[in-house]
């Protein structure tokens, strides 16, 4: 037994009253046990280990605390009484086996059952670094800890279990993060050699590999593109009938539950948002203009008859999805780390009405370039048969249905050669409105010219950031209606977004007749310029004096 462990697994495995060395006070109906090697040499033995007490306790029953059992007479008089066990015999087994362990653990610790038989839990980082960029959850006292079970991708190879090692994880881990309020550990490193890491009360070691830049997740940046990578943590919020979000909290990322009749599933009552996060050169990450994306859920909470999180409020999540996944935050120049604040109706409702309950949730994604080509002037198709958005409707807010409609002819599009679709007004059918996910631009003369916000297309933030860039470096610059026939002219073209930051237009198909822009089909110089100067912002790289950046670590 001094080479072993056993820990409590959810599934099934070999009962550990198959193994030689005895038995544990608990049936196979209570618990599956799984024998796993003890790596000596990163055990400290004077830290409290619950299970490793309990074990001892099995083995040694004197070393257990005394308990008088209460007998009742056999069927047979005195000679086979037994004990009494209050009912289901395995049960009361298990009940005395947790009350054991929890006599084991020092009296701080005793949090209730689920923290009794934890999983093995690995820290990410050291407690003094997580101290600096988690800030206390309001209504929640003092930062939960940030802890890592690492799980290896292959079969783990075979070690010896005298030489005190187990087996050693690939160098290809998985993380599954996960909070949990116990007291901080400490972590002990070197920078040439496998790190030894261990919570206060893990019962499985495991050896993770020191890559030299723990804040990054093991991953090829270099393959970054824009779909869904799932992330480690996300942040829920939810709302009374009263109005008013409390009890905002990051959860493991996941799947989320929800009533059939929910609003945001029945009436399409949700909105969403979206902002990027960027890492400097010198490691810490900013954020852009997430003021201006609180500021715009509010209003479209308002169109929708919404509550909505206060701008506080909205920051706060954001700040907090961003540093619990702040591994995910991809190196400076390879990509950035996509932001998604979502605000749904998620009470249940028959009735076309608000819903009785909201949820404010934020999830966060490392993404690259928005089109498959990156940087390389898109393709565009003017799309006459449908319309993005009509007046008196919700096309100047980024409610949920907005994009859903679009999705028909943007798949034509693609299935023609396309990048992306150009959608026109619904009334006269020929003064430009914006592409399916972002704003548009054109160059004519020197001047930058923008279509008018006449209550059907979206004020992006992107759209006015560049609009200001533009003017501080000396171009003129209109917001008024554009006819497709003057777009068609234009000598440049560019798409804006926070998706697809700046996007040079290489050419605009109408009616079948195509008009290229550029030469060689490459981006043009106003949209060159404009790209690095907002870029630099975005990342860091010179002064922001427009005060658009907000620098979280």
């Amino acid at each position: 037994m001094d080479q072993l462990l056993v820990r409590a697994v959810a599934h099934k495995t070999v009962p550990f009253s198959q193994h030689k060395g005895g038995g544990f006070p608990c049936s196979r109906s209570s618990y599956n046990l799984q024998i796993v090697p003890t790596l000596t040499d990163m055990v400290d033995p004077d830290a409290p280990c619950p299970t490793r007490h309990a074990l001892d306790a099995s083995v040694n029953p004197a070393s257990a605390p005394s308990r008088r059992r209460r007998l009742r007479p056999g069927k047979f008089g005195n000679r086979n009484r037994r004990p009494i066990t209050n009912g289901n015999a395995p049960a009361a087994r298990r009940r005395r086996t947790i009350r054991a362990i929890a006599r084991s653990q020092p009296p701080s610790s005793r949090r209730g059952h689920a923290s009794l038989l934890p999983r093995p839990f690995i820290p990410t980082e050291p407690a003094s670094e997580l101290q600096t960029y988690l800030p206390p959850v309001a209504g929640h006292g003092s930062p939960p800890r940030l802890q890592m079970e690492l799980r290896t991708c292959a079969a783990p190879s075979s070690a010896s279990l005298s030489s005190g090692r187990g087996a050693v994880p690939s160098s290809r881990l998985l993380s599954r993060q996960i909070w949990s309020r116990s007291a901080y550990c400490t972590v002990s490193s070197t920078s040439s050699s496998p790190v030894a890491r261990r919570s206060r009360f893990s019962t499985l070691m495991a050896t993770a590999y020191n890559t030299g830049t723990p804040d990054l997740a093991d991953f090829n940046w270099d393959a970054l593109g824009f779909q869904l990578i799932p992330t480690d943590f996300m942040y829920l919020m939810s709302c009374s009938s009263e109005g008013v979000f409390t009890n905002g909290k990051l959860v493991p990322y996941g799947p989320i539950e929800l009533n059939p009749a929910a609003a945001v599933l029945n009436y399409g009552q949700g909105l969403l948002e979206g902002l990027r996060a960027h890492r400097k050169e010198d490691g810490s990450i900013l954020l852009f203009r997430p003021h201006e994306n609180a500021l715009r859920m509010k209003t479209g909470a308002d169109r929708l008859c919404m509550p909505a999180p206060s701008v506080e409020q909205f920051l706060e999540a954001v700040k907090l999805t961003v540093l619990a996944n702040k591994h995910w935050v991809p190196p400076f120049g390879k990509g950035s780390l996509y932001i998604r604040p979502q605000l749904i109706g998620s009470g249940a409702i028959l009735g076309v009405a608000p819903a009785p309950q909201y949820t404010f949730i934020v999830f966060v994604c490392p993404v690259g370039h928005y089109f498959k080509d990156g940087l390389s002037p898109i393709s565009l198709l003017t799309e006459e048969e449908y319309h993005r958005a009509a007046p008196g409707g919700t096309g100047d807010i980024k409610t949920i249905g907005n994009y859903a409609s679009v999705v028909s002819a943007q798949r034509r599009a693609k299935e023609k050669g396309h990048s992306d679709v150009l959608y026109l007004d619904p009334i006269h059918n020929k003064f430009v409105e914006e592409v399916s996910s972002c704003n548009i631009f054109m160059v004519k003369d020197n001047v930058i010219s923008t279509p008018l916000l006449t209550g059907t297309i979206l004020p992006g933030i992107t759209r006015r950031s560049v609009i200001e860039i533009s003017q501080n470096l000396g171009f003129q610059v209109e917001e008024r209606p554009i006819t497709i026939d003057e777009l068609l002219g234009a000598d440049e073209v560019f798409c804006t977004g926070t998706a697809v930051v700046v996007s040079p237009v290489g050419s605009i198909t109408y009616r079948g007749r195509r008009v290229e822009y550029g030469k060689n089909q490459e981006a043009g110089a106003v949209s060159q310029q404009l790209y690095a100067a907002f870029t630099a912002i975005q990342k860091g790289v010179t002064e922001d004096r427009m005060g658009w950046t907000l620098q979280l670590a």
